[in-house]
């Protein structure tokens, strides 16, 4: 070797992982390596660019930043950067920035890759432990997408225009005009000598040009009205700490246009649409918008074919697997809310009130593009089936054959609101849940388990809010029932065999594979969902829910952590495995061929599905004596 390559090799010997390379395999990677020079402040790396090296710096200092901005790291002699992209997609997952004069060595990502594969110490340099590499993993999902980092603060423009509950409608339309706003927050007036736009106080109710025009000019409502007869009172709001994403998700789900920003309940700003459509991932809020503008199934049909797009493009913007399962979840919650409108302005409105809930995975905020439709009906206890029971099939029928037209394949098991055993009334429901949290059984919960994951969609939203909270008051700490539950979650492993390589399942069509919703984010939800409802947690979505247990204790420490981080590997795995079946013309599915995977990838699901295994493993040793006193 030439002198430069001998000092090179001696370099990379005293630093990790190269220090535990054979000296003939260090001799050769030093004859590979390319040495750069970066002066100081200039960038090396731009994120979302394509990486064709890992790089080890030999002298000077490096900086790296998330897209957002922010400092993630600094390396100085010896450090490394790249590997995550080199072992993921290919691109920098972050920006890269030499803060002192720098000398890096290049080494080419095949020489980094086959190093990986023929070397399990230098490759297990970069997976410490299953709990960090998970962390690193999710850590650097999270960070790689502004949705996820930044605050919903950042969207706001301008100070709150407030007025007081004292005000009248006539002061608001001049106070909006004059701020040119088309909002106003209505607040309780702390000092009662303050004017009207200086009010400041706790947030009660908005005012919006929309609401000028239905309530007050649509009707003559005279303009010395009192405000508080004409705002819509206790607003959706976000607090300050909370992310944009956030925002996105709640004018998804609630369609607003208009959304208040409080600390302690004060205002401190409005959000508004036109803001949150500045950013990168508004095309999911866009399509909502769209959905509720269609006037007819066809219509529908037509817009639904763009679905697979905004899912792609989610994917392709490094969203994480809540921001992807809450976006497609409210996309399908949007088509179901308009079709129910559509139902009712062809057959009229309702007899009696009722619920239209959704069940499962869009339940819990966790859909993808591979879904079929899981519904229920709450029907007012007035309901009596032979007067008002033809106008509720019809109802169904039509959302259903109309979620269906939209791609939204109807249940093979029936569990559909066109079914009248899931039409039932708010009473009807409750005895139902009773009996089956007070005389469980194996069989019965296997069929029931989806109703323990609900969330009105469409009517009267207080009954599902108020039906949540029956069922955690009645399941919290009932061991019997729990041990039945438990059972069930069980029954569904990861595929992890014996010496921890992957299990793989033959069928027709899939050939070798692991179906990672079945064998994956099954395993998990359910097991998430008995801890949840051990705890009396009302939360339906499985990170929710995951928070409840942590904050409950009932974990070991640590445990309910790595959950969370093998949840969200598992399903960013099979996220990116549906997008990519889009993207190459294909129907997508669940179905994994591990071979497909980058090394990092398997590496990542090894440690979920083990992560998966030990929590199975703790849910069977903490039911274990209900079980056996139960069998």
């Amino acid at each position: 070797m030439h002198a430069e390559q001998l000092g090179i090799a001696a370099f990379l010997a005293v630093h990790p992982p190269f220090d535990t390379l054979p000296p003939e395999a260090l001799d050769a990677l030093a004859q590979r390596v390319e040495v750069t020079y970066r002066k100081a402040g200039e960038r090396i790396l731009e994120h979302g660019e394509e990486i064709e090296d890992l790089y080890v710096v030999r002298s000077g200092a490096v900086e790296t930043y998330r897209q957002t901005g922010e400092l993630y790291n600094r390396l100085a002699e010896g450090g490394l950067f790249g590997e995550m992209g080199l072992l993921l997609n290919g691109r920098a997952r972050f920006e890269v920035r030499a803060i002192e004069d720098t000398l890096l060595y290049c080494i080419p990502a095949e020489v980094f890759r086959d190093y990986c594969a023929r070397f399990p110490d230098f490759s297990e340099y970069f997976a410490t432990d299953r709990s960090t590499i998970l962390r690193q993993a999710v850590s650097s999902q999270a960070g790689s997408n502004d949705l996820v980092s930044a605050r919903v603060t950042q969207l706001i423009g301008r100070e709150p225009v407030m007025l007081p509950t004292t005000a009248s409608i006539r002061e608001a339309a001049v106070l909006m005009t004059e701020q040119g706003v088309s909002s106003l927050l209505i607040v309780d007036a702390l000092d009662t000598g303050t004017k009207p736009d200086e009010a400041s106080g706790r947030l009660v109710g908005i005012l919006t040009d929309r609401d000028l025009r239905k309530r007050v000019l649509a009707v003559d409502k005279p303009l010395d009205t009192p405000v508080t007869e004409v705002m819509s009172s206790d607003p959706v709001v976000l607090e300050t700490s909370d992310y944009v994403f956030e925002a996105i998700i709640t004018m998804l789900r609630y369609n607003l246009h208009h959304l208040p920003i409080v600390d302690n309940q004060r205002p401190v700003g409005v959000v508004a649409l036109s803001d949150v459509l500045r950013h990168e991932a508004q095309s999911s809020l866009l399509l909502v918008r769209g959905i509720f503008s269609r006037n007819s199934i066809e219509d529908l049909q037509r817009l639904a074919a763009e679905v697979p797009a905004v899912f792609v493009r989610m994917v392709g913007d490094d969203a994480n697997s809540h921001m992807i399962g809450s976006a497609m979840s409210m996309i399908g919650r949007a088509f179901m809310q308009r079709l129910l409108e559509l139902a009712e302005a062809e057959s009229g409105p309702p007899p009696v009130p009722y619920c239209f809930l959704s069940l499962g995975s869009m339940a819990r905020n966790e859909q993808l593009i591979v879904t079929d439709q899981d519904n229920a009906m709450i029907l007012d206890n007035a309901y009596d089936p032979a007067e008002h029971g033809a106008y509720f099939e019809r109802l169904a029928a039509f959302v259903s054959d109309g979620l269906a037209a939209c791609g939204y394949r109807y249940c093979d098991g029936d569990i559909m609101a066109t079914n009248p055993e899931w039409r039932m009334t708010y009473a009807q429901w409750e005895g139902c849940f009773a009996d089956w949290i007070d005389n469980p059984n194996p069989r019965r919960l296997l069929n029931a388990s989806i109703f323990f994951d609900l969330e009105g969609v469409y009517g009267e939203l207080k009954w599902a809010e108020q039906l949540q909270s029956f069922i955690a008051g009645r399941t919290r700490g009932n061991l019997k029932f729990l041990a039945q539950l438990a059972r069930n979650a069980l029954n569904r492993t990861p595929p992890l065999g014996f010496f921890k390589g992957f299990v793989l399942e033959k069928d027709g069509r899939h050939g070798q594979s692991m179906n990672l919703k079945r064998r994956g984010t099954a395993p998990l939800t359910d097991l998430v969902r008995v801890h949840a409802l051990g705890v009396g947690s009302e939360a339906q979505n499985s990170f929710s829910r995951i928070d409840d247990v942590t904050r409950s204790g009932l974990l070991p420490d640590g445990k309910a952590r790595d959950l969370a981080d093998a949840l969200e590997v598992i399903s960013m795995v099979r996220i990116r495995h549906q997008a990519a079946n889009l993207e190459a013309g294909q129907t997508p599915d669940n179905n994994i061929d591990p071979e497909s995977l980058s090394s990092f990838e398997r590496r990542n699901l090894k440690h979920a599905f083990q992560s998966v295994d030990n929590a199975q493993k703790f849910l069977k040793y903490r039911y274990n004596a209900s079980m056996r006193q139960g069998a």
